[in-house]
């Protein structure tokens, strides 16, 4: 779908100059875009001065002039706010600073170093601001609140003051691209969305986002204007899902990945989800040869145990499921529980490769259970047994 060259002022004197990226597929190389995404530009209109907070991704330079020149000539801002030097954000920003003769690139100190090695913009153009410093714009004041690692080392936050608005970046964002623009025109996909997004890009800095939680929660927020999704009017629908994923609260729920090639996996499997579901306890098994990333991390935030399942290949994990594992890892789940099944035709190797990658997780491992062929009775009635301690563990 064609970028529209629509704006909108979402209060008075900001305007939503941003992008809607229908066609992006993937982002990172790694993670699925079912639906796009967008990058949110903010172009702020003072009495004296005039800021535009974050720009776009590569390719849409001139489309972001574009809409910028619907609302004032480029030479009329004077700043440029630089809260994350992503290029989804940051990399028109050498584009519109050799159009503007007199403008300021406004980042944290970190943000002035990268803002150098990956964009070579001249230091001369760059103003450090620090954490809590503020900019008076003629009747609108800006205060910039440091975010360090949410989710990289130089971000920072933005407020305006007057308005009460929030400009936090990447944090309180999702990947979705919609003719609508606010949350109160969605139901409760949005917030599976901004999971999905949480889980991909904030929950291994959950710790970072609970301080930058801390330093927002004394403000009198009115609304909030992420850099990807949907700008939020009412605040608390995405603050209170924020407060609970980077704290750690879980559901009573056990995600199962797994793969099968020849069914015997998929067997181990669907006994031990059927048995867990009869103990009451919230089971997604998610087959990872068809299943995506996105789908992996919106489950994965708020699920109590994990059972993962393969097969064994060339004497150790199948690589969906060692892609799976690394990743489980690395987004650093608040999972309390784990588990292994696997299925061999001659020897095995998956169970302790799998191991090995979880090793380091704060998790127990409840059990791992390890199959010659397709799973016979005794077999089953082992992954039954084990499905009801493991439904049990979750209960506690």
């Amino acid at each position: 779908m064609q970028e529209s060259r629509k704006t909108l002022e979402i209060s008075p004197d900001v305007n939503w100059v941003g992008i809607k990226d229908w066609d992006r597929e993937m982002f990172d190389r790694l993670i699925s875009l079912p639906e796009g995404t967008t990058y949110n530009s903010y172009l702020i209109l003072g009495e004296e001065k005039n800021t535009l907070i974050d720009t776009v991704n590569p390719g849409f330079e001139s489309t972001l002039e574009k809409k910028i020149r619907q609302v004032i000539d480029l030479d009329e801002i004077d700043y440029i706010i630089m809260n994350h030097a992503e290029p989804d954000h940051a990399n028109a920003i050498p584009h519109l600073l050799s159009q503007i003769k007199d403008c300021e690139l406004l980042t944290s100190k970190k943000g002035k170093s990268m803002v150098q090695s990956l964009y070579q913009v001249p230091e001369s153009k760059i103003r450090t601001v620090r954490n809590q410093e503020t900019i008076d714009l003629g009747d609108k004041t800006l205060r910039f609140m440091r975010a360090q690692f949410v989710h990289w080392p130089e971000t920072m936050m933005s407020f305006y003051e007057e308005e009460k608005i929030l400009f936090p970046c990447d944090l309180f964002g999702c990947h979705l691209a919609s003719e609508k623009f606010y949350d109160e025109e969605f139901g409760d996909e949005l917030i599976d969305y901004a999971k999905a997004y949480y889980g991909e890009i904030m929950m291994p800095f959950s710790k970072m986002v609970r301080q930058a939680l801390s330093k927002i929660e004394n403000l009198e927020i009115g609304m909030i204007a992420p850099s990807h999704g949907p700008i939020y009017k009412n605040p608390e629908t995405i603050l209170e899902p924020y407060k609970k994923w980077s704290n750690g609260e879980v559901e009573k729920k056990v995600l199962i990945p797994y793969v099968s090639m020849w069914g015997s996996t998929e067997k181990m499997v669907e006994t031990l989800a059927e048995t867990i579901a009869s103990e009451g306890v919230e089971v997604v098994t998610l087959d990872t040869a068809t299943s995506n990333l996105e789908e992996l991390a919106r489950q994965i935030v708020d699920s109590s145990g994990i059972i993962i399942g393969t097969p064994t290949v060339l004497g150790g994990t199948h690589p969906r499921i060692q892609h799976i594992a690394y990743l489980t890892k690395k987004l650093n789940p608040p999972t309390k529980y784990l588990g292994i099944v696997e299925s061999h035709g001659w020897s095995g190797g998956a169970v302790s490769q799998i191991s090995e990658m979880l090793g380091k997780m704060d998790a127990e491992v409840v059990e791992t259970i390890d199959v010659l062929g397709s799973p016979d009775e005794d077999n089953l009635e082992d992954i039954v047994e084990f499905g009801k301690e493991f439904a049990n563990r979750i209960k506690k």
